[in-house]
């Protein structure tokens, strides 16, 4: 019985057609790519790069007149400037909530602590590097100042405090004054202030007797010395 052979046709590229192929494809995509006139090589000015095509010299364009860019258009007075018929406001232009005033402390330890310090009287970190002293919220002028004066004073700057206006958005300029409030409750404050049910905490709190503490030979705490008998 006669035993076929099988007979593979050879490729018109040789015995290694198969590697110059794939090495004609690899050069045609290299060659492709360099010749790329998308986005990569299209026309533009870079940020405030001069040119001679405007007759002010300016590659950047001011806004067309009448214009609002979108997301800021700001007709509401109270929440944009801190006023009302142009006179600071005393009051917010939202509900105020406890998520609120907690956003409201996060964003003052972030921007106002180095200056104000954390409890708001003025001795900030920078302040006892040399900084001028800013006046303490707790002074009679910045308590019955409105509430829309610490936005205002956010928004725009004040002596040598600079603005924050584009720093912070205006919510949480609102929360940063409502915070400044807490602040000055806080240390004009009694335990009469203090809702019912808290002040029951406090006080069991205060009555609770006070656990004995280890001291060492030192006097520091952490440190446990046997007090029966003679000491070992």
């Amino acid at each position: 019985m006669k035993r076929e052979t099988l007979i593979r046709p050879r490729s018109r590229f040789g015995l290694n057609g198969g590697a110059r192929l794939l090495g004609l494809f690899a050069l045609t995509a290299a060659l492709l790519a360099g010749c790329r006139l998308d986005m990569h090589l299209q026309p533009k000015y870079l940020p405030e790069e001069p040119t001679g095509f405007f007759h002010d010299g300016r590659s950047e364009r001011p806004v067309v007149p009448g214009t609002v860019a979108r997301g800021q258009l700001r007709l509401d007075e109270l929440m944009y400037t801190g006023k009302e018929n142009g006179e600071l406001a005393n009051r917010f232009p939202f509900s105020i909530t406890a998520a609120d005033l907690q956003r409201g402390r996060e964003q003052y330890n972030i921007f106002c602590t180095p200056c104000h310090g954390y409890s708001g009287t003025g001795n900030g970190m920078i302040v006892q590097r040399g900084f001028p002293h800013p006046p303490s919220f707790h002074i009679d002028r910045l308590r019955s100042a409105p509430a829309g004066h610490f936005f205002d004073v956010i928004t725009n700057g004040f002596g040598e405090m600079y603005s924050y206006g584009s720093r912070v958005d205006p919510s949480d300029r609102w929360r940063i004054a409502a915070y400044i409030r807490v602040l000055q409750v806080s240390r004009h404050s009694s335990i009469q202030d203090v809702p019912a049910a808290e002040r029951r905490k406090l006080t069991q709190q205060q009555m609770a007797p006070t656990p004995p503490q280890d001291i060492g030979p030192a006097g520091e705490p952490g440190t446990t010395q046997q007090m029966s008998g003679t000491p070992k």
